[in-house]
């Protein structure tokens, strides 16, 4: 009697490793990019919610200078890849900034009192602008 082996023939499981790397190079950049984006949507958030605050604390005070105060707990909590700074605040100006650290080191995103928006710094290999918050490297202004 003739017994057939069954199993996979080192053609069969070498086409495999070969689909299985093409997909990966064309997968992980982009889920790398998305990662991105949903880190960078934190600071886009936290300035965001900031700003009604910022103008609620000039209409109580007529300043924005003392809104990063401590006790007032006004200012966006810190995330694991946010911290954020009142880096201006006088009576009639304010421009706050959220810079990244860990997985969004070397971004830098502000907003001011006119509602202006800006990417002051960026990872090399990004376009920063001065006119939006950047979410893609090729300087793609977020909506």
């Amino acid at each position: 009697m003739n017994k057939r082996q069954a199993g996979f023939t080192l053609i069969e499981i070498m086409i495999a490793v070969v689909v299985i790397g093409i997909l990966t190079a064309i997968a992980l950049p982009s889920y790398n990019g998305y990662m991105m984006r949903a880190r960078l949507s934190e600071a886009f958030t936290g300035l965001a919610a900031a700003q009604p605050r910022l103008e609620q604390h000039w209409s109580n005070t007529r300043s924005y200078a003392g809104f990063d105060a401590a006790s007032l707990q006004l200012m966006p909590q810190a995330s694991a890849n946010f911290t954020y700074a009142l880096t201006t605040g006088t009576a009639s100006a304010y421009t706050l900034t959220a810079t990244g650290r860990a997985g969004a080191a070397n971004f830098v995103f502000t907003i001011d009192q006119n509602g202006n928006r800006a990417t002051t710094s960026v990872p090399s290999g990004w376009n920063a602008s001065n006119n939006c918050w950047v979410d893609r490297k090729e300087g793609t202004c977020a909506q």
